[in-house]
């Protein structure tokens, strides 16, 4: 095969392995990407012109494409997700373990031969910014041109990032494929292209830190610096070097004085993450911008301050709920220069979907490509899982230090799920490990809405990080533990949040959205040693008086106020046989730490 455009490195390793996989996939061509605006222009033309992308109203959404993915591919496989590790164990009980020689001899028969007719794209690209001593390098080859303008859009791509890798430096090796080779003269004819669900492949090999897609155009199985290098690749990264993968927004919080202090959070799916980070506060005075809205990497400076980057470039946003009214700003970011998948299409070439906060104007085209009339046809006319790619320097209220490649220093962590009952809005850990148990302990509570037959169960999801942590998480709350002891460490201070607290007849005692900057006022008031607080058994809980309540009396009344900044005794008993249950899934591997911090509750509250 030939390269369609000069080898832009001298790095022989990386040249010898791009070459290795060119040899068994058999494409057409090799082309380096750049990751300039020309480059992005010409490949977006390019699918256009193949339909396999509908470009959009340019006076309603300027610079901004429509995917149709196929309905066999519109998210995140876990149940193709593997972690190949050296030995199951290593993997620990929450993951997806297989056998990485037999999974690799696997593979490699499904690559052979499958980018037959396509393009070998190479995208160097760099998680962070260029430069940072926190950031990665990794190099993903795909022959997916839908997959290489979103990575143009959520990495930082091209020639700058192979000037910091040189002619030796480490990068984490990449490969995907769509598993559609086409035969001489075939095209796509504007069909997505995927490989049946049993043939599709999202593999991690931390031990050579390698990740192996097949068979997925789609998100996070696709776009390999999303979850499989940002967080399930890093998690051992970190791990092995002494620093935090996180799947964590980060917020830069400004008091009316002009204080400011940065606070990361970690949240399961369907918490409100994305719109805590880019909140409106209803306080005055008060301003909330974003760094990043769903990954943190962090690492401690000469000085002991735990600094924080975002890796990504962009957003990946669900689209479906959001709106003027859940996140203006998330909005805003997508207004342009935009991909979306999977969202229906109006009649004027803007896009739709459920929640957007204004009905549907006259017929749609759903995410399927067939007419929709609102009202009469069934089904949704966006995927549920609908996305958005979107530029993070789009957004209008992105931090002038996002790009720091310094990082920003972390004040305080929060962590957080959708709990109805029990959890109180917000409490204070009363020490480093008594912040990891809470971690650890992460999770949400199953409505009628999800799986009828656990209602009131709570599904634990420790730091928010089950799916994405690939190695024993055992010893990820060890590797937690051990940050806490770092000599010389100024550690963020850790709080739980709960905005998701219901009275019996199912009604919300907490307004949430832009007035979680109330909550948040606390938090920073706490950071530094201020706040009214309450000792109790569960930590340092705000006194009935210590959020501000001007403005939303009527909506959060004193009695309100009061069930939410009590300590429900009778719930945290249940609490206690639950979190003895989930820690029971990792054996000895459980540090004893967590354990202890675990019986000086139950003591707490026997009292």
């Amino acid at each position: 095969m030939k390269n369609l455009n000069a080898v832009p490195t001298k790095h022989a390793k990386l040249v010898a392995w791009v070459n290795e996989w060119a040899s068994l996939c058999k494409p057409e061509g090799i082309y380096w990407c750049d990751g300039t605006q020309a480059e992005y222009d010409r490949l977006c033309n390019e699918m256009v012109e193949s339909k396999l992308a509908i470009r959009l109203n340019a006076k309603k959404r300027p610079n901004s494409l429509l995917f149709r993915s196929d309905p066999s591919d519109v998210a995140r496989v876990e149940a193709r997700t593997f972690i190949a590790a050296a030995n199951k164990d290593a993997a620990g009980p929450t993951n997806n373990w297989i056998d990485p020689v037999e999974l690799k001899k696997t593979m490699r028969g499904l690559y052979d031969g499958c980018m037959q007719g396509r393009t070998m794209y190479v995208i160097p690209f760099s998680m962070g910014p260029v430069g940072s001593n926190i950031a990665k390098i990794g190099i993903e080859i795909t022959d997916s041109p839908y997959v290489v303008a979103n990575m143009e859009i959520m990495t930082r791509v091209g020639t700058k990032v192979l000037a910091v890798l040189g002619d030796n430096g480490e990068f984490v090796p990449c490969v995907h494929s769509v598993g559609k080779p086409l035969a001489p003269g075939e095209s796509d004819n504007g069909i997505w292209p995927c490989a049946p669900m049993d043939k599709k492949y999202i593999a991690h090999f931390p031990e050579t830190r390698e990740i192996w897609s097949f068979g997925s155009g789609y998100g996070g199985n696709a776009l390999l610096g999303k979850k499989c290098l940002a967080l399930r690749i890093a998690s051992v990264q970190a791990r092995d070097e002494g620093w935090m993968a996180e799947h964590m927004l980060i917020l830069k919080l400004t008091n009316p004085k002009g204080k400011v202090k940065y606070v990361t959070g970690a949240f399961p799916s369907a918490c409100g993450k994305t719109n805590l980070a880019m909140l409106i506060p209803t306080l005055p005075g008060w301003k909330v911008e974003t760094v990043g809205d769903d990954i943190a990497w962090m690492k401690f400076d000469e000085e002991g301050h735990l600094r924080a980057i975002n890796p990504e470039a962009g957003f990946f946003g669900v689209a479906p709920g959001t709106s003027m009214k859940s996140n203006p700003n998330a909005m805003v970011s997508c207004s342009r220069d935009t991909i979306f998948t999977n969202v229906a299409l109006t009649e004027d070439g803007d896009v739709w979907w459920e929640g957007i906060g204004y009905d549907a104007p006259g017929k749609l085209i759903d995410w399927k490509g067939n007419e929709y009339i609102p009202g009469k046809s069934e089904g949704k006319a966006a995927h549920p899982n609908a996305r958005f790619t979107a530029r993070a320097h789009n957004c209008p209220v992105i931090a002038k230090e996002w790009e720091d490649p310094k990082g920003v220093p972390v004040d305080a962590f929060l962590f957080g799920g959708r709990r109805p009952s029990t959890l109180p809005l917000v409490y204070q850990s009363m020490s480093w490990e008594h912040g990891v148990f809470i971690g650890s302990t992460v999770g949400s509570e199953v409505t009628a809405a999800v799986i009828s037959d656990q209602i009131g169960q709570v599904r634990r999801d420790p730091f928010a990080m089950l799916p994405f942590c690939v190695y024993n998480m055992g010893d990820y709350f060890k590797h937690w533990l051990e940050i806490g002891k770092k000599p010389g460490a100024k550690l963020p201070k850790i709080f739980c949040v709960n905005w998701f607290r219901k009275t019996a007849d199912g009604r919300f005692l907490w307004p949430g959205f832009g007035d979680n900057s109330r909550v948040l006022q606390w938090v920073f008031e706490r950071c530094d040693g201020e706040g009214q607080a309450n000792e109790t058994a569960i930590g340092a809980m705000p006194t009935e008086t210590a959020i501000d309540r001007k403005g939303i009396e009527d909506e959060v009344s004193d009695a309100d106020m009061k069930a939410l900044l009590t300590v429900d005794v009778d719930g945290w008993k249940k609490e206690l046989s639950m979190i003895k249950e989930h820690y029971a899934k990792f054996g000895d591997r459980l540090p004893a730490a967590l354990k202890a911090e675990l019986d000086k509750l139950e003591a707490r509250l026997a009292k």
